[in-house]
């Protein structure tokens, strides 16, 4: 792609972006060389790669779509990244017109891409902000404007985000933060790198090297994952892997061993 005309001119291009890798995994073309080059090193070491960034973005698919049949009308999407098929707002607005959704996130490629895509729709907007800034995020009005309306469930998206906080106190805490935030009766989604006997130690090394070109990750077990949702309730069935979770008729059937990518939907009481 030789039109780089959609690159905002802050951005360091010479830098790989974790939005724009996941853009390349997805078949998107926001992504520069630099993006390519490491996606690619990643996948030589972890093949299985590309299929759990889909398995993910399906997991995502389901769950909005299981949160908007059961009322929800309000989605913050943490870490949004850069839009590709089956956006959020796409998916929630065909259950229900009036579902109102803030893209969060730190991309600029993905904040000002989002923002054209949402041109002309008043229920949703794009924010630039880190997630890892629950006060400023919570306190944007933005966020203030389609959600946390008096008693109104909100479903917090933290789809692929959380291992990129490698500091488990640092981890529970930012979801606690949204946690209390939220009214009772909303939910949590949570999708997360994570490990099984069969593939520890390729994936293991694959974040190592991801955590030194790209940012800073942590793989975590189901049962770590499981631990960072103190005070909601977990809904069936499990924290399980991706492509376990309300599988429907066209997803793609289930692999010999899973994909090692954990998620979870909880609910606050």
């Amino acid at each position: 792609m030789t039109d780089q005309t959609w690159i905002p001119v802050d951005v360091d291009t010479g830098r790989p972006s974790i939005a724009r890798i996941y853009d390349f995994h997805l078949g998107g073309s926001h992504n520069l060389p630099v993006d390519r080059a490491a996606a690619r090193e990643v996948v030589a070491m972890m093949p299985e790669l590309p299929a759990i960034l889909r398995a993910n973005r399906a997991f995502l698919i389901r769950c909005v779509e299981y949160l908007a049949g059961r009322g929800v009308r309000s989605f913050l999407d943490l870490g949004s990244g850069i839009p590709t098929e089956g956006n959020v707002h796409e998916i929630a607005q065909a259950v229900n017109p009036q579902a109102q959704v803030v893209y969060v996130d730190n991309d600029p490629v993905a904040v000002e891409h989002s923002r054209r895509i949402l041109l002309g729709n008043d229920l949703a907007v794009a924010v630039d902000g880190d997630l890892r800034d629950a006060v400023s995020i919570l306190t944007d009005p933005e966020v203030d404007r389609l959600m946390l309306g008096p008693g109104e469930p909100v479903a917090v998206l933290m789809s692929a985000v959380l291992h990129f906080v490698p500091d488990d106190a640092e981890a529970a805490d930012l979801v606690a933060a949204y946690r209390d935030a939220i009214p009772s009766g909303s939910y949590l989604t949570v999708s997360h790198a994570s490990l099984h006997e069969e593939s520890a130690a390729r994936i293991g090394r694959a974040a190592e090297k991801y955590s030194r070109q790209v940012a800073p990750m942590k793989v975590r077990s189901r049962e770590q994952v499981a631990d960072l949702l103190k005070g909601f309730e977990i809904l069936a069935p499990g924290v399980v892997y991706c492509e376990q979770w309300r599988p429907g008729p066209d997803d793609d059937p289930a692999p010999v061993y899973p994909l090692p990518q954990a998620c979870a939907v909880a609910r606050k009481p």
